[in-house]
C-alpha cells in the first residue's frame, strides 16, 4: 500500500495491569518487516495452524519475514510457497497492519489476499495447512486483532491498522480504511 490513509498522533492506552500507557506512533519504527497471505478460492481461505515462531500455537495464514533486498511481493509468494508448498495467484495487496508490542518489539506487516494458489497444501515443519469456509474462520484461536481488520480485507476492503498488544493481549487499536476494491 504505497501512502498512509491516516497516522495516529501519540495515544494513550491501558497496559495489562490497568495502567494508563502512552505510545508515539510517529517516532515508532518496525524491528521487522513480514507478511501474511490469505489465499481465497471457492468460498473458503487457506489458513495454517502456526507451529513455532511468533504466534505458535494459533491459526493463522502463511507468511513471514521480509528479507533484505526482497518486496513484500516478492516474500509473500516465497513465504506461501516455503510454509504450505503452494504457489499464490492473483496477489492484491490489501493491508499494511503495524504493531507495537509493550515490550519493545514492533513488527509491520503487508496482507495479500490471493484468488488461487498453483500446487496442494502440504505440512511443513512451520505449519500445518488448511481450508476453512471464510463463514467459519476460527477467531478465538487466532491473534485477537484478526477479528477486527479480516472480515473487512476479505470483503475487499483496503486496510491501514495499528495495534498495542502486551503479549498476545490486544490493548489498543485504530483502523483507516478505503472503500471495497473492484474484482
Amino acid at each position: 500500500m504505497s501512502n498512509t490513509l491516516f497516522i495516529p498522533d501519540t495515544v494513550r492506552y491501558l497496559d495489562a495491569q490497568n495502567a494508563e500507557r502512552t505510545h508515539d506512533w510517529f517516532t515508532w519504527k518496525p524491528k521487522d518487516h513480514a507478511v501474511l497471505v490469505f489465499v481465497v478460492k471457492d468460498n473458503r481461505v487457506l489458513l495454517i495452524h502456526k507451529k513455532r515462531g511468533l504466534g505458535a500455537g494459533k491459526i493463522n495464514a502463511p507468511g513471514g519475514r521480509i528479507e533484505p533486498n526482497e518486496t513484500a511481493l516478492q516474500a509473500a509468494v516465497r513465504e506461501t510457497q516455503e510454509e504450505v508448498g503452494v504457489t499464490p495467484t492473483g496477489l492484491q495487496e490489501r493491508a499494511m497492519l503495524r504493531f507495537a508490542f509493550t515490550d519493545g518489539y514492533g513488527l509491520e506487516c503487508h496482507v495479500f489476499v490471493a484468488n488461487d494458489a498453483e500446487g496442494s497444501p502440504q505440512e511443513t515443519d512451520e505449519a500445518l495447512p488448511f481450508w476453512c469456509a471464510l463463514d467459519e474462520i476460527p477467531f478465538g484461536k487466532m491473534w485477537a486483532d484478526d477479528r477486527v481488520w479480516l472480515p473487512l480485507t476479505l470483503e475487499g476492503r483496503q486496510i491501514e491498522a495499528w495495534f498495542i498488544f502486551d503479549n498476545d493481549v490486544a490493548l489498543w487499536h485504530q483502523l483507516s480504511f478505503k472503500p471495497r476494491l473492484q474484482d
